[in-house]
C-alpha cells in the first residue's frame, strides 16, 4: 500500500492581488484569472488524499511534511504537472468556475450601481476562493446554491454585460444555456421592464431580433455540417482502422469533389445549353433495352451524353429578328463555347489539383510536427466538447489507434537489422521487381495485340456484348497482376509496413499506366484512321465510358466476394485472423478510374457525372467491406504523407497524362466530318482561330480579346506560372504556420472548451522520467 508522499510546497504571496478590480470590458482575461487560480491550488495539493490548509497559514513561508524513507521526491515540475491532471482537477473545476463567475457578476453589477469597490475592503472581508479548500472544505456552499446565486446576479445585469458573461464562461453548452434560460425568467423581465421604462422594449426586440438570426446562422452551420458527406463514417473508420485505411476513404472523398468541380461548368455552359436549344434529328431514334448501361450505345448516342450530338452552329434567341432591328442578336458559338468550357474546366480541376497538393504537403511535412509529439497525443488529444457516448467511443478508439501508429513507427525506428538480412531482402526485392516488370510488359503487349485483332475483325463496329471484349480483358489482366504484386510483397517481407505499401503502389501504378499508353494509342492512331466515316468521337467517349463500367462491376465482384471468401478461407481452413485492407490496390483503382474519366471528358461531357455516381457506390461497398471482410493493420502505421502521395500521384502520371492525350487530339487529330461542333474544321483548336480573326475583323472595341486568347490559350507559359506560384506560396504559408504553432507558447488560460490549444506545447512540455513512474 502505497504511503503519502512528504511535500515541500511554496505558496508566494501575490502582491497585487488586494487592488485587482477588472471592468466589464476585460471580462475577456477571465480564462487567464481561473487557470492561475487552479495553478495556485495546484500548488497545495500533490497527493490526492492531502488535506489543505487555510491560506493564513501560507505566511510562515515553508511547510514541510512527513514522508517515510525511501519515498521518491518529485520536483515543482512534476508535481505541477501532475496536480493539473484532469482527474485531479475535474472534481472541483466546475464549481471553482461558478463561484468565480458569481463573485465577477456581483463586482459587475456593484460597478454599475455606483456601490463603492471592494478593493477599498480589507483583504480577510472580500469573498475568495482562496481562502478555502477547493475538495475537502465542507463549509463551501453547494454547487447548486452556487448556480442559484450566479443566475441571480446574471438576472441583474444588463442584457450586453449577460449575454457576454456567458459567452466567455468556459462551461459546456448545456451548462451556458441553461444560465441563459434561467436569467430570463419572467421576474427577471418584469425587473428589468420596471428598471429601464419604454427603452427596453426597443431594445429587447432589437437583441431578440439579433439573437433570432444568431440561432438561424447557427442551425444553418451546424446543418451544414451535419450534411458533409460521411461525417460519422470516417470517425468511425479512423478509429478502428487507423489513418492507414482513412487515407483512401479520405482520397475517394476529395476525387468526388474534383468530380462535381469540373462538372458544374459543363452543365452550366455546355450541356444545359444543347438540351435547351437540342438539334434537329438525324434519324430514327432507339428505343431503350437496358443493353445500353453497359455498352453506352443505343439511345444514350442521341442525347447530350457524347460529342456527337451537339451540333456546329451558333445559337441566339432574340425578340425582333435582325431585318427589324438592323443588327445581329447575341450569338452562343457551340464550338467555341465546346472547346472553351472543356479547356476552362481542365484549368480549374488543375488549379485545384495543385493547390490541394500543395495543402496536403504543408500539413503532411510541417517543421517540427514531430517534437514531442507523443506527449501532444497523450494529454492534448482529448476534445472536451464531445457529450454523446458513441462520440465519445469514437474518439477513444481513434486516439488509442494513433498512439499504437505512434509507438510502432518509433519502435520501427529502433530495430536494428542485420547485414545478411538486408543482403537477403535487398535479393528479394530486385527479383520482386523483375517479375513486376515483366509482368507489366507481358500485360501491355496482350492488351496491343487484342485491341488488333478487335480492329482487324469484320464486325469491329458491333453493337452487343461484344463491345465489352476489350474492357473486360484488360480488367482482368489489371485483376490479377494486382493479386500478383500482393503475394509478391507477402514473400519479400518488408520490415517497413509504409514501405510495403510504397512498393505496390509504384508497381500498380507502372502497369496501369502501360496498359493506358497501350489504349490510347489504340484510340487516337488506329482507331481514327479505321473510322474515317463514322463519329469516331462517340466511339472513344464509349469505350470510355464501357472501361469504367466494366472496372466497376468487377470492383463490386472482388469487394462483394473476393474479399468475403478470402476471408471465410482464412478463419475456417487457415485458423488466422481477418485479411487486411489493401490500401496501395483500392488507391490505384479509384486514380485508373479517374483517369479514364479525364481522358473521355472531351468525347463525353457528361463522364464526370458517371464517375461520382460510380465513387457514392463505391464507398458505401467499400465501408461494408471493410467492416464485415477486414481487420485493422497487424503492424500499425502512421499515414501521415499518404494524402500527399496519393495527389501527387493523381496530378503527375494521371492528369498531365490526360491533358497531353486531350492537347493531341485537339491540335493535332482531324475531327470527324459528320458530327460534332468542329465538322467543318481540320482541327478542334481551329474553332479559337477562327473566333479571334472574327473579332480582329469586327473593329477596335474587342480587340482586348484576341490579345487574352493569345497570352492566356495559345501561351502555355501562363498555367505553369500560375500553378508554380500557388505551389510555392502555398508551400511557404503552410511551413511558416506550422512553425510558429509548434514554436509558440500558450498564453496560459487553459479553458474547457478549447483544451487543444493552451493545455500543453512542445515547448512547455517537460516532464522527468520519474512523472511515468
Amino acid at each position: 500500500m502505497a504511503q503519502p508522499a512528504a511535500l515541500v510546497l511554496e505558496v508566494p504571496e501575490a502582491a497585487g492581488d488586494a487592488d485587482l478590480e477588472l471592468s466589464p470590458c476585460e471580462e475577456s482575461d477571465v480564462h487567464d484569472s481561473f487557470h492561475r487560480l487552479i495553478q495556485e491550488q495546484s500548488l497545495r495539493v500533490a497527493e490526492e488524499g492531502l488535506e489543505l490548509l487555510p491560506r493564513g497559514a501560507a505566511g510562515r513561508g515553508r511547510q514541510t511534511l512527513p514522508r517515510p524513507a525511501g519515498a521518491p521526491v518529485h520536483s515543482s515540475a512534476t508535481l505541477r504537472v501532475l496536480a493539473s491532471m484532469p482527474s485531479r482537477t475535474i472534481g472541483r473545476s466546475r464549481g471553482a468556475i461558478i463561484s468565480q463567475y458569481y463573485n465577477r457578476t456581483v463586482r459587475l453589477r456593484r460597478r454599475r450601481n455606483s456601490r463603492p469597490l471592494l478593493g477599498n475592503v480589507v483583504r480577510s472581508a472580500r469573498p475568495s476562493l482562496r481562502l478555502y479548500d477547493l475538495e475537502l472544505d465542507h463549509t463551501v456552499m453547494e454547487e447548486d446554491e452556487k448556480r442559484s446565486l450566479l443566475v441571480k446576479e446574471l438576472q441583474g445585469l444588463s442584457m450586453a454585460q449577460r449575454d457576454h458573461m456567458i459567452r466567455n464562461m468556459p462551461l459546456s453548452l448545456g451548462e451556458k444555456r441553461w444560465l441563459r434560460e434561467k436569467s430570463w425568467s419572467p421576474k427577471g423581465k418584469q425587473q428589468g421592464q420596471k428598471g429601464r421604462g419604454g427603452t427596453f422594449s426597443c431594445s429587447r426586440l432589437r437583441y431578440s431580433c439579433i439573437l433570432a438570426l444568431h440561432s438561424l446562422g447557427l442551425v444553418l452551420l451546424s446543418g451544414l455540417y451535419a450534411a458533409r458527406p460521411w461525417r460519422y463514417a470516417l470517425k468511425q473508420i479512423g478509429g478502428q482502422f487507423g489513418s492507414s485505411v482513412l487515407s483512401y476513404f479520405l482520397f475517394l472523398k476529395t476525387l468526388l469533389a474534383f468530380n462535381a468541380l469540373m462538372l458544374l461548368p459543363l452543365l452550366a455552359f455546355l450541356v444545359g445549353v444543347q438540351a435547351a436549344f437540342p438539334p434537329d434529328p438525324s434519324g430514327l431514334v432507339p428505343t431503350f433495352s437496358g443493353l445500353e448501361l453497359l455498352t453506352g450505345r443505343g439511345c444514350f448516342t442521341h442525347t447530350v451524353m457524347y460529342y456527337g450530338y451537339y451540333s456546329n452552329t451558333t445559337l441566339s434567341q432574340s425578340c425582333a429578328s435582325p431585318r427589324e432591328t438592323g443588327q445581329d442578336s447575341l450569338p452562343y458559338n457551340m464550338p467555341l463555347a465546346y472547346l472553351f468550357t472543356v479547356g476552362a474546366a481542365f484549368f480549374i480541376t488543375c488549379i485545384t489539383l495543385v493547390y490541394s497538393m500543395s495543402h496536403s504537403f504543408g500539413e503532411s511535412y510541417r517543421v517540427g510536427s514531430t517534437k514531442g509529439i507523443h506527449a501532444l497525443t497523450v494529454f492534448c488529444s482529448w476534445d472536451y466538447k464531445v457529450t454523446q457516448k458513441r462520440a465519445s467511443r469514437v474518439q477513444q478508439d481513434s486516439i488509442c489507434t494513433q498512439l499504437k501508429e505512434l509507438l510502432a513507427e518509433w519502435q520501427l525506428r529502433e530495430r536494428p537489422q542485420s547485414a545478411c538480412g538486408q543482403l537477403w531482402q535487398a535479393a528479394m526485392l530486385g527479383l520482386g521487381w523483375l517479375l513486376c516488370l515483366g509482368t507489366t510488359m507481358g500485360c501491355a503487349a496482350a492488351v496491343l495485340t487484342f485491341s488488333e485483332v478487335m480492329i482487324q475483325r469484320p464486325d469491329a463496329d458491333g453493337q452487343g456484348v461484344e463491345l465489352l471484349a476489350l474492357p473486360l480483358v484488360v480488367s482482368v489482366l489489371n485483376l490479377g497482376a494486382s493479386y500478383l504484386f500482393r503475394g509478391l510483397a507477402t514473400l519479400e517481407r518488408h520490415d517497413s509496413p509504409v514501405l510495403e505499401v510504397y512498393m505496390a503502389i509504384c508497381r500498380s501504378l507502372i502497369l496501369k499506366m502501360a496498359v493506358l499508353g497501350v489504349l490510347c494509342y489504340h484510340w487516337l492512331g488506329r482507331r481514327v484512321a479505321k473510322l474515317q466515316a463514322p463519329c469516331w468521337e462517340d466511339f472513344v467517349g464509349q469505350e470510355l465510358y464501357r472501361f469504367l463500367v466494366v472496372d466497376f462491376i468487377f470492383t463490386l465482384l472482388d469487394s462483394l466476394f473476393g474479399e468475403l471468401v478470402w476471408r471465410l478461407i482464412s478463419e475456417k481452413k487457415l485458423k488466422r485472423q481477418k485479411p487486411e485492407f489493401d490500401i496501395a490496390r483500392n488507391v490505384l483503382d479509384l486514380i485508373y478510374g479517374q483517369t479514364l474519366t479525364w481522358l473521355g471528358v472531351l468525347f463525353s461531357p457528361l463522364l464526370p457525372a458517371v464517375q461520382m455516381l460510380r465513387l457514392l457506390l463505391l464507398f458505401y461497398v467499400k465501408k461494408a467491406s471493410l467492416m464485415a471482410n477486414c481487420q485493422a493493420p497487424r503492424r500499425p502505421w502512421l499515414a501521415s504523407h499518404m494524402s500527399t502521395v496519393f495527389l501527387t500521384l493523381l496530378c503527375f502520371p494521371s492528369f498531365l497524362g490526360a491533358a497531353v492525350f486531350l492537347c493531341y487530339a485537339v491540335w493535332q487529330v482531324k475531327p470527324s466530318s459528320t458530327c460534332g461542333p468542329f465538322r467543318t474544321l481540320n482541327t478542334m483548336y481551329e474553332a479559337g482561330t477562327v473566333w479571334v480573326h472574327r473579332l480582329e475583323r469586327a473593329g477596335s472595341g474587342a480587340s482586348w480579346l484576341p490579345w487574352l486568347h493569345h497570352f492566356l490559350v495559345e501561351n502555355t507559359f501562363f498555367l505553369f506560372l500560375v500553378s508554380a506560384l500557388l505551389l510555392r506560396a502555398r508551400t511557404r504559408s503552410s511551413s511558416s504556420t506550422s512553425f510558429t504553432l509548434f514554436t509558440r507558447r500558450g498564453s496560459g488560460g487553459a479553458g474547457l472548451a478549447e483544451p487543444r490549444r493552451n493545455l500543453v506545447t512542445p515547448v512547455t512540455m517537460t516532464l522527468h522520467a520519474e512523472t511515468w513512474t
